[in-house]
């Protein structure tokens, strides 16, 4: 039995069924196997063998991609995942973080270099005649190593106590462990087609996605995710199977209905963070089963739902998924819950998620051990997520320690935002917190207070928000408070938890908001709301 993704590939290297399917192209598996080797060796004749064999990837979910992930396996060496939302520095940093010697981009995601700092990076852009003359050149490929079941993989990027993102050691292992289980659940095979759109540097799409094609020899359809080209794509690619996480069955629910919306071939949709009515809704909409669960890209706690999981919960998790008291490092009380339902005793209820056995298959972060003995420490590993139970150990998620924000299945920081809108002149004292998103997770809301005798409008805000270039498009607030002053403490810290207490409302200043995916705000009140 294979236990690398390396040996995954290798048994396919003479498979004819399809592999990849992309806008009017075809791949069989042995076709996208010869073509990950050639990529491989074009990588490993300009590599230089004594420094880290670290190639990141900025690029989408396109073959270049797949090709770019097999490539790293055949070639023995680690795939670094760079996520293609980070800009500027915060870009830069992740590429030197991970230690990466090349850096495989392409045509649409070049001028995110532009103006970068890069030393000692070759970068590669695989839509150039130089990377064709490369390809063409690179000869028979000779491995720089075999990977084993404990060697990395891939690091990918996730966000870290301090706020700055940190490479996660994601194992060879983890591939052939997440496929079988979902190819035999839900029979996926040769035949089948998998849509990938959910970006292929995050852990999600790769124990959601690309394991189960590999595992079951199914075919990819790699795309970039629209909530309005979802269901042409569903049916032009012919897919059976996809994966998601955060919030992509809002976004396709919240499309109009049509009569014909469940005459396509989808079977199976598995992810995490869809909310019960989502679920359902997208069940019966499109005559889909979804499966949704709970894990994190460290993977040291996973959790999925099962036949009876209550509303609001997330499922249960193994014997070893505890929820406890950080600073008494006990186990928090089961949930206590009044006639309607409201959770009672939260003070002691609510705790941190965590592993009570250890860090299950998290291998820590690359070289920061630092980072790594915060999430593993006192024999467990602590992740970050609030969450209680109750008496019949159903596992319901409360939120996330510090300044978190799970925003659109990421978690962002409120640090580096609130750099960001300092930049702003009109601008003299902000915070940022998350406040509930209307579908799921959290939406990013902002309260700033103005210099004195500034002004300052929704449009030209949004227009200086589009002028920061290292602004991720998923860390724009979605609510703005312009307030006369801050709740602060004795010690002139702002106190973050009276806000959040009160929501995305105006309190005594103003509130503007912006529609999910516009990049434009307005008043709350001129839109129709009261808050």
């Amino acid at each position: 039995m294979a236990d690398t993704v390396t040996q995954l590939l290798l048994a396919r290297a003479d498979d004819d069924n399809l592999a990849i399917t992309y806008e009017g192209r075809e791949w069989t598996w042995r076709d996208y196997i010869a073509d990950a080797r050639r990529t491989a060796a074009a990588v490993l004749s300009v590599a230089d063998p004594t420094r880290p064999m670290h190639v990141g990837t900025l690029l989408g979910n396109t073959p270049d991609m797949l090709i770019a992930l097999a490539a790293g396996a055949l070639g023995g060496y680690v795939t670094v995942g760079v996520n293609n939302t980070r800009r500027g520095d915060g870009l830069a940093a992740d590429i030197d973080r991970a230690d990466c010697q090349i850096l495989l981009t392409d045509a649409e995601h070049r001028p995110l270099l532009d103006g970068l700092d890069l030393p000692g990076v070759t970068v590669l852009d695989t839509s150039s005649a130089q990377w064709a003359d490369l390809l063409a050149g690179a000869g028979e490929l000779n491995p720089h190593s075999v990977p084993t079941a404990t060697d990395v993989f891939m690091l990918i990027f996730t966000s870290g106590t301090s706020g700055n993102p940190k490479p996660v050691q994601f194992a060879h292992m983890l591939i052939p462990f997440a496929g079988p289980y979902l190819v035999e659940k839900y029979s996926i095979g040769p035949g089948d087609v998998c849509y990938l759109s959910m970006p292929l540097f995050h852990s999600a799409a790769l124990m959601g996605g690309y394991c189960v094609a590999l595992c079951g020899g199914a075919a990819m359809a790699p795309a970039k995710f629209s909530a309005s080209t979802f269901l042409s794509d569903i049916r032009r690619y012919g897919a059976t199977y996809m994966n998601y996480v955060g919030k992509p069955l809002a976004y396709i629910l919240a499309t109009p209905e049509q009569p014909d919306d469940a005459d396509n071939p989808l079977r199976v949709a598995f992810g995490n963070e869809a909310t019960d009515r989502d679920i359902d809704d997208f069940s019966r909409r499109f005559g889909a089963t979804v499966w949704d669960g709970f894990g994190s890209t460290e993977l040291a706690i996973i959790i999925t739902r099962e036949p009876g999981t209550p509303a609001g919960s997330i499922g249960k998790g193994a014997a070893n998924v505890g929820v406890y008291n950080a600073a008494t490092l006990t186990e928090c009380p089961r949930a206590e819950f009044d006639e309607n339902g409201a959770l009672i005793n939260a003070d002691e209820a609510i705790g941190e998620l965590v592993n009570v056995e250890g860090g299950g298959m998290f291998m820590g972060y690359y070289n920061d051990a630092d980072a790594t003995n915060d999430r593993l420490h006192d024999g467990m590993y602590w992740s970050g997520d609030l969450a209680y139970k109750d008496a019949d150990d159903w596992v319901y998620l409360a939120g996330r320690t510090g300044d978190w924000m799970r925003v659109d299945g990421e978690n962002l920081a409120a640090g580096p935002i609130e750099r960001i809108l300092l930049r702003i002149p009109e601008i003299n004292r902000v915070a940022v917190y998350a406040v509930p998103d209307e579908h799921v997770g959290d939406s990013v809301m902002a309260a700033v207070v103005l210099q004195e005798g500034a002004e300052l409008s929704p449009e030209s805000f949004a227009e200086q928000l589009a002028a920061q270039p290292d602004l991720s498009p998923k860390a724009w607030p979605r609510f703005v408070r312009i307030a006369p002053d801050l709740p602060t403490t004795a010690t002139n810290k702002i106190l973050k938890r009276s806000l959040k207490s009160e929501g995305a409302t105006a309190g005594n200043g103003h509130l503007w908001e912006r529609a999910a995916r516009s990049r434009t705000y307005q008043d709350a009140f001129a839109a129709g709301g009261v808050r």
